[in-house]
C-alpha cells in the first residue's frame, strides 16, 4: 500500500462526507467542511491510499484557556477524524493525527485537543500512543448522551 498524507482539496468534498456519513454518528454538512476548509486549509488533510481517499483529518485553530496551564493558548482541535473500516489497522489514522500534530504546531498551536467517546477504547489508545492524556470528561458530550474524555497534548516539548 501506497500511502500519502496530503492537504484537503475541494475536489475532495465527496469523499470527505461520504467518509463522515459512513463511520462517524455525528454526519457535518459539505458548507460545514468547506468552512473549516477556508478558514484553516494547512490542517484539513486525507489520507489517499492507493490513489483512494480512505481517511480525513479535519482541525481547526482556536485561541482561548489552556486544557494544560493555567493560561491562554493557542490551541488546534481536532474536529472530525475518521478512516474507513477496510483500511483500519493499517496506521492510517496514526499517520493522520501526526501529520495534524506537526500541522497545528507549525501553525503556532501549543497543545492540540480533541473530543473522543469513552466507550471508543481503540481510539483512546491511538491518541495516547501520540502523546495525548485525558485531561477532562464531557459528561453528555454527544447527541446519544454519550460523555466524551477530551484529551490534549503540549506541542512545546
Amino acid at each position: 500500500m501506497v500511502l500519502e498524507i496530503r492537504e484537503f482539496k475541494p475536489e475532495d468534498l465527496d469523499d470527505v462526507v461520504r467518509i463522515n456519513k459512513v463511520c462517524l454518528p455525528e454526519n457535518y454538512s459539505p458548507s460545514f467542511f468547506m468552512d473549516h476548509y477556508y478558514e484553516n486549509p494547512k490542517i484539513f488533510t486525507v489520507a489517499v491510499a492507493d490513489g483512494e481517499i480512505v481517511g480525513y483529518s479535519m482541525c481547526r485553530l482556536e485561541f482561548g484557556v489552556s486544557l494544560l496551564k493555567t493560561s491562554f493558548a493557542r490551541k488546534g482541535h481536532v474536529i472530525s477524524i475518521a478512516v474507513m473500516q477496510p483500511h483500519r489497522g493499517k496506521r492510517i489514522g496514526y499517520a493522520l493525527m501526526e501529520a495534524s500534530l506537526d500541522r497545528v504546531k507549525a501553525e503556532g498551536a501549543s497543545e492540540m485537543y480533541l473530543e473522543v467517546r469513552v466507550s471508543n477504547n481503540v481510539a483512546v489508545e491511538l491518541y495516547k500512543k501520540l502523546g495525548l492524556a485525558a485531561v477532562q470528561i464531557s459528561e453528555g458530550y454527544y447527541r446519544d448522551g454519550e460523555s466524551a474524555y477530551i484529551m490534549a497534548k503540549d506541542l512545546t516539548k
